[in-house]
């Protein structure tokens, strides 16, 4: 078995870097989604600043755009629909973050199902990343 795999033996997928963190560190992230609009992190980002400030319909909006955005990401890197997205791998956490965000804002807009499916697929791509978090 692949190290790393899950015990399906299905190995992990590492996202190539997202230019987008860098423009993050110094950019509205309005800007940096206008500009990088295929970028997971850049709308991940925005769903956090939306449920930080209460707005859990935009958190939602922006943040199932990442959640779509980084699944394309991670197909075009070779992933199948199933195994490990580790956290450890920076541009992984883009996408990481677009699905907790997505989690939240599901539940915080009454949509069960949703938040329970997100929640599980979080877990079960990186339980890292579900506890940092704190899904």
């Amino acid at each position: 078995m692949t190290v790393g795999a899950d015990l399906l033996g299905v190995p992990p997928t590492h996202l190539p870097e997202d230019p987008a963190a860098a423009a993050l560190e110094a950019q509205d992230p309005r800007a940096v989604a206008a500009a990088y609009p295929s970028s997971s992190l850049a709308w991940g980002t925005l769903a956090e600043r939306a449920l930080a400030d209460g707005d859990d319909v935009s958190a939602y909006a922006f943040a199932r755009t990442g959640y779509h955005r980084g699944l394309d990401a991670l197909r075009r890197a070779g992933w199948r629909g199933q195994g490990p997205v580790p956290w450890e791998h920076l541009p992984n956490r883009g996408f990481l973050r677009a699905l907790a965000a997505l989690a939240r804002a599901a539940g915080q807009i009454g949509e069960e199902d949703e938040r329970v499916r997100c929640t599980e697929f979080l877990r079960a791509s990186s339980a890292q990343a579900a506890r940092e978090l704190g899904l």
